[in-house]
């Protein structure tokens, strides 16, 4: 590889998130169709899980919990109300319940699910990136890193808030969690340091969330996407040009 090559952080972070996305997304849904639907259905659908899902990275966590300006800017391109009432259906079902603060964490029923659902990623990410161990284990490293530093810069005095990383991070890794599961989780965790920085971006351009996702194709929406790598450019200062390529490249060599 060139060592020449220069990749500006900004320019890295507007290459690396349809990547990261790609690689998220495909675990996901092989989660879902490997057996996490099926598990979900056995406590209760996903109206009984669909947050502990989510939020199953700080909730797995021993005493884990969510506050409530960390679920707002997880969800903040959802109504509100609909998602306070899907997580009344969810304490319902006795999978999660609510906090005085405004919060809620897992309960027991919840702990014994997101147990389940991190052996069900564990299968199912073995399965779709079979053959591809040396990758995956290099990917876990890089973006562990970049997790790390991220964490870094979120807590220094004049850092810029980060509202729904901040609610995720770092991501409940407990010990022999397998490779993939990191990789997954690891990779689902820094989306939502960009989705701070997009929103952070459209805020300063002018928009709410709502008038943001409505913005056509053109110079406004292709001013914002650039406002937000720069915005979520500053982790990736942690790895050399060379690491970001390498990075670029084992995330489009992952199968799904």
């Amino acid at each position: 590889m060139n060592s020449d090559v220069e990749l500006a952080p900004h320019r890295f972070a507007g290459l690396v998130a349809p990547a990261v996305d790609r690689a998220f997304v495909a675990g996901m849904l092989a989660g879902r169709d490997g057996g996490g639907a099926e598990l979900s259905q056995r406590y209760g659908g996903p109206a009984a899980t669909g947050f502990l899902v989510e939020f199953r990275t700080r909730l797995a966590a021993p005493g884990g919990t969510v506050d409530g300006a960390g679920f707002a800017a997880v969800t903040r391109y959802r109504d509100p109300a609909a998602c306070q009432r899907a997580l009344d259906k969810q304490v319902a079902h006795g999978m999660i319940v609510r906090r005085p603060d405004g919060g809620f964490a897992a309960t027991e029923r919840g702990t014994d699910f997101l147990t389940e659902i991190y052996q069900v990623h564990g299968e199912v990410t073995e399965e779709l990136w079979a053959g591809h161990d040396d990758r995956v284990l290099r990917l876990v490293e890089a973006f562990g890193r970049l997790l790390a530093y991220a964490l870094l810069l979120a807590g220094e005095p004049d850092a810029e808030p980060t509202p729904a990383f901040a609610t995720m991070a770092p991501p409940y890794e407990p010990d022999g969690t397998p490779p993939g599961v990191l990789l997954l989780n690891r990779l689902g965790t820094l989306r939502y340091h960009r989705a701070d920085a997009h929103a952070a971006a459209w805020t300063a351009a002018g928009h709410t969330a709502s008038s943001a996702s409505e913005l056509p194709e053109g110079p406004e929406r292709r001013a914002i996407e650039l406002e937000t790598d720069r915005r979520a450019a500053g982790p990736y200062a942690a790895l050399t040009a060379e690491e970001r390529l390498a990075v670029l490249a084992d995330l489009a060599a992952l199968p799904g």
